[in-house]
């Protein structure tokens, strides 16, 4: 990423807020973004930040949704609330007269039979000069990304070295809050991964330890690319949500939190004992990032309610028989 240059009268406590920010491991490209926009506007005028000054640079994203002016005065408040450490009369912006957060996106939660329709409509996109394996490649990924909840980056970033035949299992590098981490894949998933790279050595494509997993001529798949992709398939299969949309790929990633906690309340295990292993296997920094993705839908609901249930039902009477004890 280019160096960015700040040259306003707070450049020095933006850079030195960048510099903490990146010391606790995290990337800050966007809140740098943010930040710079912020410093060239001030720069411009000659300016401190202050109720006025605020006001008007937030009016050169009028254009944008509300949800990402929030977002970036949520940046620069940050920054403020830093910057009052050391400058206590500083100015620091009202939360409340922020635009309206976003409506959250409800996640589609796939189903195993919405899963076999895009694995057989994968199986039938054609095969170009550029991507001869593309019915398998599709198909890999859907597998991939329903059995293991990773994110679409994370798989395209994928190459054949990071797998382990003899262990299947996969590393996967240098993700989200800058961490690595191995994980095992289904049964299902390494016979997956088995034939389609047997399939590649017997058509003689890349098979290298740093090919891509998902291999077309050109290059891996990018993030963007594998998204097109699915979504291509979504409309083939015809699936879309309750609302009439087409899933996101991040909505396999929901399916798969709320697939493996219905699994362990099937199974009678402690729920919460479990959770830490669930995010780290997601590549969480802290169970309650894992908690956005535990959607209590039906299902979930009826097992829950049966484990309540199994455990609890003997204190309770039905209403007219003495009531609740």
């Amino acid at each position: 990423m280019k160096a960015v240059t700040f040259s306003s009268v707070v450049a020095s406590t933006i850079q030195s807020y960048l510099t903490l920010k990146r010391a606790l491991g995290r990337q800050y490209a966007m809140h740098e973004w943010v930040l710079a926009h912020l410093d060239q506007f001030l720069a411009a005028r000659h300016a401190d930040l202050g109720p006025e000054t605020f006001a008007a640079w937030c009016l050169t994203f009028e254009h944008l949704a509300s949800g990402n002016r929030r977002n970036h005065m949520r940046e620069v408040r940050n920054w403020c609330l830093y910057r009052r450490r050391r400058e206590p009369s500083c100015f620091i912006p009202d939360e409340r007269l922020f635009p309206p957060v976003h409506q959250v996106i409800r996640p589609h939660i796939f189903t195993d039979s919405q899963v076999g329709q895009l694995l057989a409509a994968a199986g039938t996109r054609a095969r170009t000069a550029n991507s001869p394996l593309c019915p398998e490649m599709m198909r890999l990924a859907i597998v991939l990304l329903y059995t293991t909840g990773m994110r679409r980056r994370e798989l395209t970033r994928l190459t054949v070295g990071d797998y382990d035949p003899r262990e299947h299992t996969l590393t996967i590098r240098e993700s989200k809050f800058h961490k690595s981490r191995l994980i095992p894949v289904s049964v299902d998933a390494a016979r997956e991964i088995d034939g389609v790279l047997d399939l590649r050595r017997r058509q003689r494509y890349p098979t290298a330890t740093d090919s891509s997993l998902l291999w077309h001529r050109s290059r891996g798949y990018s993030g963007g690319g594998l998204g097109c992709a699915v979504r291509a398939l979504f409309r083939q299969a015809a699936i879309r949500t309750a609302t009439d949309q087409l899933p996101r790929t991040h909505d396999f990633r929901h399916a798969f939190a709320v697939t493996v906690l219905l699994r362990w309340y099937r199974a009678g295990v402690d729920v919460q004992a479990k959770l830490p292993f669930l995010a780290h296997y997601m590549g969480h920094v802290s169970v309650v990032s894992t908690a956005y993705y535990l959607q209590f839908v039906e299902p979930l609901a009826a097992a829950a309610s049966t484990r309540f249930a199994d455990a609890c039902g003997a204190l309770i009477t039905p209403s007219g028989i003495g009531g609740a004890r």
